[in-house]
């Protein structure tokens, strides 16, 4: 039996969700009472009430527990019909890099919430109306539409974000540096000279904030990046190796290999 492509749905606990949805969806879900805690990469999260939640499929996700009144409606999409159908792949990937270490947003106004459960149920209906004539094109269609919505709803969160941060430490500072270069620059220098600071201080920085050196945040950022690169199958692979201005597709397979442990052919051949 095929896998729906789109599934909407109205939760109040783990058991109404489909079996394996983590690894095979997509996952957007508007809180409208209660709360949810979870493990994400490790780290302690919530969402309650008017907020939005958004998990990428694959995530390191883990302990949902659902308060008793929770309730939340869902929205699941496959995890590669998504990632085939952004719009813009250089907005797109900063809009994902966002979130997969922010994936609770808050919905502070009553249009907003309303606007985010209207492109919910438009995606689901469009998914619905199998007889159309030209199914497959306007699903897609409406799929960037969706896409391009959510976008615009949570733009001003993250430039937002982005401006707090350049008045902030230098660990922060670092952060959001990285977020904007990572895709070309991959040494600790690049980042420690805009900073004007030494690359073993800023290794100090980052590891005393979060345990996790400069360079070790260059590379989890630019095996994300990578990931999604090479999920999206927009480009080619000599086109991603030109893109991240690696010198040859040799030298971009190697460090792939190294990042992924398998190279970037491997590693598409395991999508499918």
């Amino acid at each position: 039996m095929a896998l729906p492509t789109i599934v909407q749905l109205s939760i109040t606990n783990e058991k109404d969700l489909p079996k394996n949805f983590q690894r095979l969806y997509h996952t957007h879900l508007y809180c409208h009472r209660g709360r949810i805690h979870f493990l994400f990469n490790d780290e302690k999260m919530e969402c309650k009430s008017g907020q939005f939640l958004f998990w990428f499929a694959e995530s390191r996700l883990s302990g949902l527990q659902f308060s008793k009144n929770f309730k939340a409606t869902v929205l699941l999409v496959e995890k590669n019909y998504l990632l085939e159908n952004i719009p813009d792949q250089n907005w797109g990937i900063n809009a994902m890099l966002y979130s997969r270490t922010h994936p609770v947003k808050e919905i502070e106004l009553k249009a907003e919430q309303v606007i985010l459960l209207s492109n919910f149920n438009r995606l689901h209906e469009r998914f619905l109306l199998t007889e159309h004539r030209f199914y497959d094109e306007a699903l897609k269609l409406q799929m960037q539409l969706f896409i391009l919505e959510m976008w615009n709803l949570f733009a001003k969160l993250y430039e937002n974000r982005k401006h707090s941060v350049q008045t902030g430490t230098h660990y922060e500072q670092f952060m959001q540096l990285l977020k904007e270069h990572c895709l070309q620059q991959r040494e600790v220098q690049y980042y420690s000279e805009k900073l004007f600071i030494t690359p073993k201080y800023l290794n100090h920085l980052c590891k005393t904030q979060s345990s996790v050196t400069a360079s070790g945040w260059i590379q989890r950022h630019a095996r994300e990046r990578i990931i999604i690169l090479l999920q999206s199958k927009r480009y080619n692979i000599a086109e991603i190796a030109d893109e991240m201005e690696f010198s040859s597709r040799s030298f971009f397979t190697r460090y792939v290999k190294k990042l992924l442990g398998v190279t970037p052919s491997e590693y598409r051949a395991r999508l499918g």
